[in-house]
């Protein structure tokens, strides 16, 4: 055969070639290549590692503010609450004062109307046993012909308006 017969001289050809081929991509890939994508890994993975440093040191600072916010927001509040709870004393003792004040006025009304009506009954009360009086002498006058004094007349309406 004769293709046998020739694979020594095309075998050494070939083998030639691929070395060749192969020891130029080695050279241009390998020596070339690889050390530029190496470096702009080890850059990326050094960025990514400085980027989460600075993240968690952010994430540590925006933790330390937050608890401090909380903080002061819990003392902002225990001092509203504080002060309302003054206020509120002091608006009660403010209104105990006012209530205290208008009773006293009412108080003081109330006795001067107290006294007013007194006056008025005591006074309707005379008026009545003057019309009484007056009216007991007319009628002892008109059915009996007799005539009674005022002191008589009265001393009588007064008897009976005691007896009810």
């Amino acid at each position: 055969m004769p293709q046998i017969a020739q694979i020594g001289e095309i075998y050494m050809s070939q083998l030639f070639w691929l070395v060749i081929f192969f020891g130029a991509i080695f050279v241009i890939v390998g020596l070339g290549m690889v050390p530029k994508i190496q470096g702009t890994v080890d850059a990326r993975d050094a960025r990514i590692a400085a980027d989460l440093a600075e993240a968690a040191s952010a994430r540590s600072t925006a933790d330390s503010l937050e608890a401090d916010h909380r903080e002061s927001m819990d003392r902002g509040r225990a001092e509203a609450a504080r002060l309302a709870a003054e206020a509120k004393a002091e608006a009660a003792k403010a209104t105990e004062a006012q209530v205290a004040a208008a009773d006293q006025v009412s108080a003081g009304k109330l006795e001067e109307a107290s006294r007013r009506i007194a006056e008025a009954r005591s006074s309707a009360q005379a008026e009545i046993e003057n019309v009484a009086a007056e009216a007991a002498a007319a009628m002892v006058a008109r059915v009996a012909g007799l005539t009674v004094d005022e002191g008589t007349a009265r001393a009588a309406v007064q008897q009976e308006l005691v007896r009810g």
